[in-house]
């Protein structure tokens, strides 16, 4: 077996609202299918975007967090202040990260880490 390709799959309630939202963060729309998928990939990862739906009716990404690395982090704490979203500040001793939410709920996050 041979995994060609990969992408994390997020289940949504609006399609234009959450595929603005992931390509307000810097994803690059790489394909849709109207209102039943989409895809939007980032470096090193694709994010896939599916509709709740009868057979599958949950939103989030229940314990699933996401994360983006930065260089940046002021930088990118003021993109995101721009847009209107919602962050927590952290150190560790791994980094530092910002978290924030999609409009669904996904744990997302951004590190400039320190190794």
């Amino acid at each position: 077996m041979t995994i060609k390709d990969a992408n994390v799959t997020i289940n949504v309630k609006d399609m234009d609202k959450s595929v603005a939202f992931y390509q307000s963060i810097g994803f690059t729309l790489k394909n849709r299918w109207g209102n039943y998928y989409a895809q939007l990939a980032g470096p090193g990862i694709t994010i896939g975007l599916h509709p709740v739906s009868q057979e599958n009716m949950t939103t989030g990404s229940g314990s699933v967090s996401i994360g983006f690395t930065t260089d940046n982090i002021e930088e990118t704490k003021s993109s995101l202040d721009q847009l209107s979203i919602s962050t927590t500040n952290r150190s560790e001793e791994g980094g530092q990260f910002i978290h924030f939410s999609d409009p669904d709920g996904t744990s997302l996050y951004f590190i400039k880490p320190k190794w």
